[in-house]
């Protein structure tokens, strides 16, 4: 009887670690975000990516919408081309024109649509588009981007829901694009701004969620080493009644 115990605990251990990694991985990948998030300059430009994991066993994501927030509106938005996808941007007249440039900006981007035309996000798999986005605001520490997902199936999510501070995290979060003062970026987003082909100035970011991965590692890690002290345990308790 007394052997027996180890084994069990062991077995609930190891379950325990790989029950863990799972669901650590399924919440880092289970969402439509923004990133980079919080290496993006107030008063700049920044290269962004919206990562759209598809979490249907039988069916692809087709379509994704992005609404740009009206209460900060952004004057220059210009999508990077992706292999199988189309893309359209469409434009809404300003209540209060912006000052970009020193020229007078009227309409300003409003709504992003990629569809696809030969592609599509299948199960177990995930996709980036890639924005250039300015000049970010000043006056805020974050954008909130609501978007729809629509998979092939007509199923549509709604990623809508504004993420609140000291709040757990609602069922279907926006993606937030957390902002920095100017200046207090690092690495690409720290570097000086280049000239885009219209003139305006942009800021390549880093696009991969190492902070996530790093965090998943180091739970991996914990587990594995709680499981190795309890067959540790278990072994030496054999040879104890071995002797």
């Amino acid at each position: 009887m007394n052997v027996t115990r180890p084994s069990s605990r062991l077995a609930l251990v190891s379950g325990v670690a790989v029950s863990s990694v799972l669901l650590l991985s399924s919440a880092a990948h289970a969402h439509v975000t923004v990133q980079p998030q919080g290496a993006a300059a107030k008063g700049g430009y920044a290269t962004v990516n919206f990562k759209v994991p598809n979490e249907r066993d039988g069916a692809s994501t087709v379509k994704l919408e992005v609404t740009l927030p009206k209460d900060h509106p952004l004057a220059s938005v210009m999508p990077q081309p992706v292999p199988g996808w189309t893309v359209a941007v469409e434009k809404a007249k300003l209540a209060t024109p912006l000052d970009l440039h020193g020229k007078k900006i009227t309409e300003a981007p409003s709504k992003i649509t990629w569809t696809a035309s030969g592609s599509k996000i299948g199960p177990g798999q995930f996709q980036q588009f890639p924005v250039s986005l300015g000049r970010l605001p000043e006056t805020t520490d974050r954008l909130v981007f609501k978007a729809l997902q629509t998979y092939d199936n007509k199923e549509v999510v709604r990623w809508i829901e504004e993420p609140e501070e000291g709040k757990a995290e609602p069922d279907s979060p926006a993606p937030v694009l957390e902002l920095t003062a100017a200046g207090a970026g690092h690495g690409a987003a720290g570097a000086k701004p280049a000239d885009d082909e219209d003139g305006s100035r942009a800021v390549a970011s880093d696009d991969e969620d190492t902070d996530t991965t790093a965090r998943v590692l180091g739970v991996v890690g914990i587990l594995v080493g709680a499981a190795g002290v309890a067959f540790g345990a278990l072994a030496g308790r054999r040879r104890s009644a071995s002797a």
